[in-house]
């Protein structure tokens, strides 16, 4: 069994892994050309942090395995990503949203992350914020643009936000082992983000002339290892080749 701190940096590393896989997916195949590049970089952007808190993860865990095995020879119910970032990129409105919510989030945990009594952790994520701040300006405009653009864009995002508005609430849900990673002051209590976040939401939703579902039930489970189906087709894609031929290399 794993101590909480190498739960909650997989937890951090697989939150990044499963979103660039989900956008590399859009790899050739944006809107348009300038738009294939900016969410390509964002990727990468994203993947490297990933690399960075799997990287962490393998010298806590004390088990003597590389970043790869973390990424490439867990199972579904071993990952503890947000359910939000697994689900597919649907339409461009989908992908962008998902990324608006998550871009929201993330600009305020690295925040204080970047406060964390772990030098190693605070040091990934002052580097991270940079980056985050970047992404969180691309999500948000592309947001406001679609909601306030035609009234077939409007529709797209409205129906986008149907889908994926339910996945928000685990965003603020703290799993066990993050309990302690709190009381140490290692990690930021997420629940404490949800008004924050809430609000900010709420104002690119009203420049984007979208309302904000008032729902009251979210699905949860991701961070402790319940995921959707679409988890194992990702990690399907994901994982072949390391499954297939074991240590191979470039």
């Amino acid at each position: 069994m794993r101590n909480n701190k190498t739960s909650y940096l997989l937890h951090l590393a697989d939150n990044a892994l499963i979103l660039s896989q989900r956008l590399g997916e859009w790899c050739g195949h944006a809107p348009i050309l300038e738009q294939d590049i900016a969410i390509t970089n964002i990727t990468l952007d994203i993947l490297g942090q990933a690399r960075y808190f799997y990287q962490l993860a393998s010298r806590v865990d004390k088990k003597d395995k590389e970043e790869d095995f973390y990424a490439y020879y867990r199972n579904e119910r071993e990952f503890k990503n947000l359910l939000l970032l697994e689900q597919p990129n649907g339409d461009w409105s989908q992908t962008l949203l998902r990324q608006f919510f998550y871009d929201s989030y993330c600009i305020l945990l690295y925040s204080e992350l970047e406060k964390s009594k772990d030098k190693n952790i605070a040091a990934i994520a002052s580097k991270a914020i940079k980056e985050v701040k970047y992404h969180y300006k691309y999500s948000s405009e592309w947001v406001i643009r679609l909601g306030d653009g035609t009234k077939e864009s409007n529709q797209k995002l409205k129906n986008s936000l149907n889908y994926l508005w339910d996945f928000t609430g685990e965003l603020f849900e703290v799993a066990e082992y993050e309990k302690e990673m709190i009381e140490k002051g290692i990690a930021p209590d997420v629940s404490k983000f949800k008004t924050t976040w809430f609000n900010n939401v709420t104002e690119i939703f009203n420049k984007a002339n979208i309302e904000v579902p008032q729902t009251t039930w979210f699905q949860s489970g991701g961070k402790s290892g319940l995921h959707t189906e679409n988890l194992g087709k990702l990690l399907t894609d994901l994982q072949y080749m390391q499954r297939t031929y074991p240590n191979c290399t470039w």
